[in-house]
């Protein structure tokens, strides 16, 4: 066994023989030192958001150079350190000038913490409670958590954000509040999981309930609400008596937006349940809507060649292009919709784009190639396990992580390809980041920074 970190008992587990701890924990030591000089950039922020610098799950080229394809634990490779996380999360590790953010709750929800931790050795630079909650709604499933959502980050502030039970800024040297909102509600009725995104000095928060659903932009520094814009949706979920079926759960949703510009007018794009929508990301003022037959649409827009593209929900999804262009305004389901795929879309994972090929896999883990421009299928291929947690791609390698603790490596070319398959010793839903050829895996208790080593 190796040396790991474990924060739910305050202790250090270490190998049986006493010269074996001796010489493991001098290897993390010599690692470290490794990574200082090598891996750790204290000079930008590499992975901001959910879906990293540019929301399309795409590693930078400086942060991609030298990430690991191959690691173990039986025997030790590649694996820099681990660190035992204290409570539940989905939320993906945020990375920026040497120090890693993420959220976990207890699994009732009562209690809600942030973490920071650095980058060179998991060591936990900060760990607070931020939220008591006296009756959080219950999830009602065994997917998600009360931490899902995962942190913005920019060099003088982080966000941290868990839906309707809070979200605050925070000064990433001091770790002080410089302001919090609880006041932006929805009943997420199985969890919050939509994540913030950051567009100048906006914060753009997703809201989508089954008693309210808007999208709504803060004011980064003071916290104030500069625009909120309802949904429009005609959900078609209402029975007889006029009250939406199931509790309004056809109505929720767990998406983030992105950001696009388009003839010098920036866009966020959200897709909620059953319809996708553009605003205009100054005034909130909604462009254009496009209906869909789907719910629980958890996946980020991605965008091409003047397009965007979109999946619109878990289970039956469809995965469709959208022209945007001066004329896309109102209601385009029929005018602006260049392809619409119908079958075999991934559900929870978002879908990524590499070299014109939007690459996803489904819930079962059959993973599939679609042409950019004419949405035709140009490869299939099958993975096994269950994949909640959406791929990240580096060096034109797609990093698939499974619930059952492996991390397929795909390549993004013309045909499938499996590079490697990984295993580590329990799985994931939180999806992977990467920094300074550094890749970070949350599994279900623990945190692991995996790099190549030197001989």
């Amino acid at each position: 066994m190796s040396c790991s970190a474990d924060l739910r008992d305050g202790s250090v587990r270490c190998g049986r023989a006493a010269v074996g701890l001796i010489f493991r924990c001098a290897a993390v030591c010599l690692w470290a030192l490794w990574f200082t000089e090598v891996g750790v950039s204290e000079d930008r922020v590499s992975w901001p958001s959910r879906s990293g610098p540019t929301l399309d799950s795409m590693v930078a080229a400086a942060d991609a150079a030298g990430l690991p394809v191959q690691w173990s634990e039986e025997p030790q490779r590649n694996i820099a350190w681990k660190v035992g996380l204290e409570g539940f999360g989905h939320s993906v590790p945020i990375i920026g000038h040497g120090r890693i953010w993420l959220t976990a709750a207890t699994k009732d929800g009562r209690q809600q913490f942030v973490y920071c931790l650095d980058q060179r050795n998991g060591q936990v630079l900060h760990h607070q409670l931020l939220f008591e909650n006296a009756e959080p709604e219950p999830l009602k499933n065994e997917i998600n958590t009360y931490a899902s959502p995962s942190c913005a980050l920019e060099s003088d502030a982080v966000y941290v954000h868990f839906g309707t039970y809070g979200t605050v800024r925070m000064n990433p040297k001091t770790f002080a509040i410089e302001w919090q909102r609880r006041d932006i509600n929805c009943r997420h009725f199985r969890g919050p999981g939509s994540s913030p995104i950051l567009w100048r000095d906006l914060l753009i928060l997703t809201f989508d309930g089954v008693d309210a659903q808007f999208v709504t932009a803060l004011n980064k520094r003071t916290g104030e609400t500069v625009w909120k814009t309802a949904r429009t949706t005609d959900y078609g979920d209402l029975d007889g008596n006029g009250v939406p079926k199931l509790e309004g759960d056809l109505r929720k949703a767990y998406s983030t937006p992105a950001v696009v510009e388009v003839n010098g007018r920036w866009q966020v794009v959200s897709v909620g349940s059953r319809a996708a929508f553009s605003y205009d990301a100054e005034t909130g003022q909604e462009l254009w809507t496009i209906r869909h037959d789907d719910f629980n649409a958890s996946s980020p827009p991605l965008f091409s060649r003047g397009h965007a593209i979109l999946n619109t929900g878990s289970r039956n999804s469809n995965l469709l292009s959208v022209r945007l262009d001066d004329s896309t305004r109102g209601d385009v389901s029929s005018s602006h919709v260049v392809w619409n795929r119908d079958k075999g879309n991934s559900d929870l994972s978002a879908p990524v784009l590499v070299d014109g090929r939007i690459i996803s896999t489904a819930n079962n883990g059959v993973v599939t190639a679609v042409d950019v421009v004419t949405g035709a299928e140009l490869w299939k291929g099958r993975m096994d396990g269950t994949f909640t947690a959406s791929p990240i791609v580096a060096n034109g390698l797609v990093y698939f992580c499974n619930e059952e603790g492996e991390t397929w490596v795909v390549r993004g070319g013309p045909e499938f390809e499996v590079v490697a398959k990984n295993r580590l010793a329990e799985g994931m839903r939180a999806s992977p980041s990467a920094a300074g050829g550094m890749l970070f895996l949350r599994t279900f208790t623990h945190l692991y920074a995996l790099a190549e080593t030197k001989p």
